[in-house]
């Protein structure tokens, strides 16, 4: 995935490098390159975004349902009254 945006990205170079004037040269790498490259690297993305996302809660959730050591020893005391 990221060998082609660099390779976009050394395309758009070249092609701002040949234009007459300096903010041409910088308009066609922004809207040629920069743009686009960041639309379509976040869209690429998302699956992975998506997983760790998922990861995060269900760390989350198997944290939140171990038993702590206070809780243990509650339902000990519980248990021997």
């Amino acid at each position: 995935m990221y060998i082609v945006a660099i390779a976009w990205i050394y395309v758009v170079l070249m092609m701002s490098i040949t234009e007459h004037s300096v903010i041409a040269g910088i308009m066609t790498f922004l809207l040629y390159c920069v743009f686009p490259l960041t639309i379509v690297l976040y869209l690429m993305r998302t699956p992975q975004r998506k997983r760790e996302r998922l990861e995060k809660q269900a760390a989350l959730q198997k944290q939140s349902k171990t038993p702590t050591v206070s809780s243990d020893h509650q339902q000990a005391e519980t248990k021997t009254d």
